[in-house]
């Protein structure tokens, strides 16, 4: 490990080192394309589909407002109406919002950040390419009325069988399910990135602002999407199983469905607002010519609203008929969370204040930000005050306010990066006259189409309503309105525009525009830098005035390719010393080809299709394992020189320092706020009953949870048994290693079994009431942990018996070992859960 920083060296590199650099990252061409996985390419598709949705999103739009312009119009029926409005909010907010932000990201911080990828490009790849399939089937359900139609927060009991008897809600919770999945797939991805592939010497403090928002809230999807997954599978139990979950008849509770999904929902309208927070902090600074003002206070800032807004989703609940006493709780917190987002304000405007301000197209975009965004602040106050909302609950004042905060706060500071990072692409900006009538048409249109709605909510106009008696006073600004979104229309039209003239022009260096100061306008190609650089500040390239020609002279980190391959570098977290070489994948179909198998695993069970369902699975299953393989091997040397006279490790060694491993730590993350919104649902469940448990069920009885979590501690003792085997690099070790899995493996499906016997002889129905649902849905997750563990471990035993686990090349064991103790700690928390919830709380309901 290196423990000083390398200094630039004037030596000349030897010759045919940029070649071969060039070569091993060298891009795929025609179709092949489509198999490509470095962070320029997945990028690129990535934000080109988010913005397909955006466009999409925006006509169903055109088309709301077009129904609305007239009162008792008859354009469209209350029928498509409801699928319109179902659909444009969920595409927004699912397909658009959050993978935008992601596809800025993954294009962006790799080159903010230093690095020459981020670590697991077949993951990036892979999530990007379950979401554009998944998204745009999902979407097509609209050619064939085959829609959701109860909305993007899809309450029960509208959504369920008996009021939405079709396959729409289906597609709905199956589709934004698995779209999730790959959310939080391309989440794991940003966290590991910016906590390990920094430069050497980009210390905590001197990270870009737009990587501390993406931690932030990377993070924030780790612990807030999981809520919207397990509620997602609940409602689809119910749907497809007849387990009562949302049914007040038979002891369920709809406002389950909306404890758990505004759990997600409240804190992702900050998961969209930070990364867009971020991209200002960025461009300001380079706009004005100044660092940015208080950039500790912003980075706390950001922190701060991502926790805070973990306390608010009962906001959206204020009429729901709550307790008094939480409500006052969520209502000051509500107000509480405008003080960092005010923090993060005046740092802007203070930078504006002190800096020489560029009036480009980008600042427009910001200035026009700030002022929407304030404005949507201060209504997002208002519908705070509980006695407010209550009067606005519900109307079209909601919808201004929702539209003033994701657009203002979101949209304009996204164009504004589009303006700003393009020459990044090919080298062109956009041009500057047509993005300065793109933006007087979005900002004039946008207030146009919404300022208005404040007045009709105001005025008793309700949400989701297809039409409306014209003798309400409503006509004239529903007018408005419409005409505003239309010249809306026409701002994002000539962007595609211009933008469409833009990249067909000639690829040219992109140099730096705006004098900026960070390192992503380094010199870059599809290897991203030359050299990975060493920083010494904020803003490397204002301090280090000759830090692109030393870049790309190779005189920094890495400045070739050590094994012919693509590599790049592991820094530590807080001090970003170089750890270790990592070697990348090269381009692969596998991404592709797993998350198509994905993606026709949870559609063709959408359409009942199980035997093709589960063959789509397999096919992803195969694909996983296949990358998987490859991923974990034994690099060809122990060290590798990577700096004049600094020589690294060649992968982590120990498990304490490998990214997989803490990757698969967030993972377990993700795992367990599932799983803790499932014991969220039986404690919800248990405490509402008249008499726990129920007329008809019973308790398992105590031997079986204490046997089989005994079995399962034995199988961790036995795989950690395991891991110290492999120290000893012998036959008989490898003998040892295989006899102490296969043990751990017999010892899990025991476990389960015994599970599955003590809630056999409970006589738990789940068809009859809520409460036996949830303890049968903590017994089947626990299931799936089990099966997904014995994989794991046949998989062990695969590369034990070929000879591909060895000490140099581990991390698939010591990667199973925290997954098999997230399984010890489900099974002893379920059986507590189940066990103990009728013992504290029967007869609280």
């Amino acid at each position: 490990m290196a423990t000083a920083p390398a200094p630039p060296s004037a030596l000349p590199r030897p010759p045919g080192e940029r070649e071969g650099l060039e070569r091993a990252w060298r891009a795929p061409t025609g179709w092949r394309l489509l198999s490509a996985v470095n962070n320029t390419h997945v990028g690129a598709f990535y934000i080109a589909a988010a913005m397909l949705f955006f466009v999409l999103a925006g006509i169903l739009a055109l088309l709301m407002r077009t129904q609305l312009a007239l009162p008792d119009n008859t354009l469209v029926g209350p029928a498509t109406y409801n699928q319109l409005f179902t659909m444009h909010g969920t595409v927004m907010m699912f397909l658009f919002a959050v993978p935008i932000i992601e596809a800025v990201a993954v294009y962006l911080l790799p080159g903010m950040l230093g690095a020459r990828d981020l670590p697991f490009p077949l993951l990036s790849a892979y999530a990007f390419w379950a979401y554009a399939i998944g998204g745009l089937v999902f979407f097509c359900t609209i050619f064939f009325g085959a829609s959701p139609d109860g909305g993007w927060f899809m309450y029960p009991p509208l959504t369920g069988k008996e009021f939405s008897p079709g396959r729409g809600a289906d597609w709905w919770l199956l589709g934004i399910g698995f779209i999730e999945i790959s959310a939080i797939a391309g989440a794991i991805e940003l966290i590991i990135g910016i906590a390990f592939t920094r430069a050497p010497g980009m210390r905590l403090m001197r990270v870009p602002v737009f990587a501390w928002a993406m931690l932030v809230v990377a993070l924030m999807i780790v612990f807030a999407f999981p809520a919207v997954i397990a509620s997602t599978a609940l409602l689809e139990l119910e749907r497809a199983f007849n387990w009562p979950f949302f049914t007040p008849a038979r002891g369920g509770d709809p406002l389950l469905w909306q404890h758990l999904f505004w759990f997600f929902g409240h804190p992702e309208v900050y998961i969209i607002f930070l990364p867009a927070a971020g991209l200002v902090s960025m461009m300001i600074p380079a706009l004005t010519g100044t660092p940015l003002v208080a950039y500790r206070a912003v980075v706390m800032a950001l922190a701060a609203v991502g926790v805070l807004s973990f306390a608010l989703w009962i906001h959206h609940m204020f009429a729901a008929g709550l307790g008094t006493f939480s409500m006052q709780l969520v209502s000051a917190a509500s107000f509480a969370v405008a003080i960092p987002s005010a923090v993060q304000i005046f740092a802007w405007i203070a930078t504006f204040w002190r800096g020489t301000v560029r009036w480009d197209t980008p600042t427009l975009f910001l200035l026009g930000f700030h002022f929407t965004f304030v404005l949507g602040g201060l209504t997002g106050v208002m519908v705070a005050v509980l006695p407010f909302d209550w009067q606005a609950h519900d109307s079209y004042f909601v919808v201004a306010h929702l539209h003033y905060v994701l657009i203002g706060g979101m949209v304009f500071p996204l164009f504004a990066g589009l303006y700003y990072w393009m020459p990044i692409f090919n080298g062109q900006r956009l041009c500057e006259r047509a993005g300065r009538w793109v933006f007087a048409l979005m900002f004039g249109g946008f207030h146009l189409a919404f300022f208005p709605m404040h007045a009709t909510g105001l005025m008793g106009m309700p949400r989701r309503v297809y039409t409306y008696p014209g003798d309400l006073g409503w006509n004239a600004l529903n007018l408005l309105s419409t005409l505003g979104a239309f010249v809306l229309a026409a701002g994002v039209l000539l962007f595609f525009v211009d933008a469409v003239r833009t990249l067909r022009r000639p690829e040219r260096e992109h140099g730096n525009p705006w004098r900026a100061g960070t390192l992503e306008w380094l010199p870059q190609r599809d290897y991203g830098v030359r050299s990975i650089p060493q920083v010494d500040a904020r803003e490397p390239l204002w301090t280090q005035p000759d830090l692109p020609q030393e870049v790309e002279a190779g005189r920094h980190w890495l400045p070739g390719t050590a094994f012919g391959g693509r590599e790049t570098l592991i820094t530590s977290v807080r001090d970003a010393h170089p750890i270790y070489l990592l070697r990348l994948p090269t381009d692969d179909w596998r991404p592709l080809t797993a998350a198509a198998g994905t993606a026709g695993f949870f559609l063709l069970l959408t359409v009942e299709q199980p035997a093709l369902a589960f063959a789509s699975g397999i096919v992803a299953v195969v694909a996983v394992l296949r990358w998987l393989w490859h991923a974990d091997r034994v690099p060809p040397s122990p060290s590798v020189l990577v700096a004049e006279g600094v020589v690294l490790p060649v992968g982590a060694g120990h498990w304490s320092r490998s990214h997989s491993w803490w990757a698969v730590i967030v993972l377990i993350a993700v795992d367990m706020t599932v799983f803790a919104s499932f014991v969220y649902a039986h404690l919800h469940v248990a405490m509402a009953a008249d008499v726990c448990p129920p007329a008809g069920a019973a308790l398992p009885a105590w031997r079986w949870p204490l046997a089989s979590a005994l079995l399962l501690a034995a199988s961790v003792a036995l795989l950690w048994g395991a891991t110290r085997s492999l120290a000893r690099p012998t036959p008989r070790g490898q003998r040892t290693l295989r006899l102490l899995v296969t043990l751990a493996l017999g010892c899990l499906a025991a476990s389960f079994a015994l599970d599955f016997a003590g809630h056999s002889r409970a006589g738990l129905d789940p068809d009859a009431q809520a409460w036996s649902a949830t303890v049968a849905t903590l017994l089947g997750y626990q299931g799936l942990h089990v099966l997904v563990l014995l994989m794991m471990g046949g998989y062990l035993l695969v590369r034990s018996w070929s000879g591909q686990l060895q000490p140099r090349a581990r991390a698939t064991l010591d990667n199973v070992l925290p997954m098999a103790c997230c399984v010890l700690a489900q099974g002893v928390l379920g059986a507590l859960a189940v066990q103990l919830a009728p013992r504290l709380g029967a007869g609280a309901g």
